[in-house]
């Protein structure tokens, strides 16, 4: 964990990154907690494995650039909290995700009561965390927790084309749109929150970037 949350944060400090993958190696995305690990902590132990968990999925959040989880297999417990952390979530079709931590008398520590919530319906969530089942790429995607799909035997190669098309917007732009939606999940009052927006798309419209796009616009209008 302290090497991810530290390849989190340097990916984030790198201007020559526009749009961050994360993804899992072999069958899984990540299967959760090694249950045998988390079962033998002390209360200090437990206390200190929830922080590094905190900082994991905040770096992901708080970023300014996207986050992409390309997940290629199982995304348990805290593999989908990350997963949930990400702005976007592609799938291989044959990915399976969920929280089953009611079937240890325990709930989601890392977010996932309330990150799911923002993506899907209270009765859906509800239902995922209830049960703990596992769900299909195909039925988060209907649920709207998924993106997109892509076969199992280029998923990787795909899942970065689909990150290219995002790493070639205007990176300002982006950040701004992160950080505005985000902050439309707070409890910041609707007023300040669109008034937010409008200075930001004033600061962005005044902005030599955004001008040079105008003005190309309308010269390739004119045509």
């Amino acid at each position: 964990m302290d090497e991810i949350v530290e390849g989190i944060r340097w990916i984030n400090s790198n201007n020559k990154v526009n749009v961050a993958v994360i993804t899992g190696e072999g069958r899984a995305f990540m299967a959760g907690a090694d249950i045998k690990e988390y079962g033998s902590q002390t209360a200090e132990e437990f206390d200190a494995f929830q922080e590094k968990g905190m900082q994991l999925y905040d770096a992901i959040e708080h970023a300014s650039k996207p986050w992409i989880a390309a997940v290629n297999g199982f995304a348990l417990g805290g593999g989908f909290e990350i997963a949930l952390s990400c702005d976007m979530i592609v799938a291989s079709e044959d990915a399976k995700m969920g929280l089953p931590e009611v079937f240890l008398s325990l709930i989601p520590g890392g977010g996932g009561t309330q990150r799911l919530i923002q993506k899907i319906g209270v009765n859906r969530v509800k239902e995922m965390l209830f049960l703990g089942g596992q769900y299909d790429a195909k039925t988060l995607n209907n649920w709207g927790v998924v993106n997109a799909i892509f076969p199992s035997d280029n998923f990787l190669s795909q899942a970065m084309n689909y990150a290219g098309k995002l790493s070639r917007r205007p990176q300002q732009s982006i950040a701004q749109l992160k950080r505005l939606v985000n902050l439309s999940m707070t409890a910041t009052p609707f007023e300040e929150r669109i008034n937010n927006e409008a200075r930001t798309v004033k600061k962005l419209f005044l902005h030599e970037e955004a001008q040079q796009a105008i003005q190309s616009f309308i010269k390739k209008s004119e045509k």
